[in-house]
């Protein structure tokens, strides 16, 4: 992969073999060559568990203290009383049949989906074309629910989702680089307390093999794990 000249200076401003603390790390991200646009810090975690086990398959949503950063587009299949209840709590996009046939030809203009149990059957026909995506709504995240008008707040007001992929990683976005150092910290102590709490009970040996820490457009700064997941736990 060819990397831009910022990419490349980017990298003689750190060494890659060190394993950083957390405010270093968030401090050296803020002292990159900046971009143009104030991109995202993601953090990503390497874990010890392995995907294709059913009771090792980590999903699950939680609400950031300080937010994203990102405007959040949600999409709510509703009718009735439920349909009112997301429009007045800010979604974008409310409806059903009219929704369904919108997405079936091909559009997603939206990060979020979100709907009532009752009409998990009629929306199962999308599961091909919102599944792969990430967007089918689940019940484990919170975004099938009777309580439409709460599950839109917390998609607005920073909710994130997170599923481990076939290589036992994650990659959850954790705030802009624009955020003052606190609010990342927050957030991403945030994060790393909530992974913690998604150990398999029948894992054995180590369960977060390492953290990283990186911005849109900037190469990965890792972190002292164990470090990280003591400040986590407070």
């Amino acid at each position: 992969m060819k990397h831009s000249k910022r990419y490349k200076q980017a990298f003689t401003q750190f060494d890659r073999q060190k394993r950083y603390d957390l405010e270093e790390a968030i401090q050296l991200l803020k002292s990159l060559p900046p971009t143009k646009f104030d991109e995202t810090i993601e953090i990503h975690f390497n874990l010890g568990v392995d995907p294709r086990k059913a009771d090792q398959q980590i999903r699950n949503s939680i609400i950031l203290p300080h937010g994203t950063g990102k405007t959040v587009r949600v999409l709510v299949f509703a009718e009735g009383d439920k349909a009112d209840e997301a429009k007045k709590a800010g979604a974008d996009h409310v409806g059903l049949d009219d929704l369904i046939e919108k997405i079936s030809g091909g559009w997603f203009d939206f990060e979020v989906v979100i709907t009532t149990p009752n009409l998990m059957g009629k929306i199962g026909k999308l599961g091909r074309t919102l599944g792969p995506r990430g967007l089918m709504p689940n019940p484990k995240v919170g975004t099938v629910t009777m309580d439409i008008g709460k599950a839109v707040e917390d998609a607005k007001g920073g909710k994130v989702t997170y599923r481990v992929d076939k290589f036992a990683n994650l990659h959850i976005p954790s705030g802009k680089l624009s955020f003052p150092p606190e609010h990342l910290r927050e957030n991403i102590r945030t994060i790393i307390a909530a992974i913690l709490r998604e150990r398999p009970a029948t894992l054995k040996g180590v369960f977060i093999k390492s953290i990283t820490l990186c911005s849109t457009m900037g190469p990965g700064v890792k972190l002292q794990v164990s470090a990280a997941t003591q400040e986590a736990k407070g």
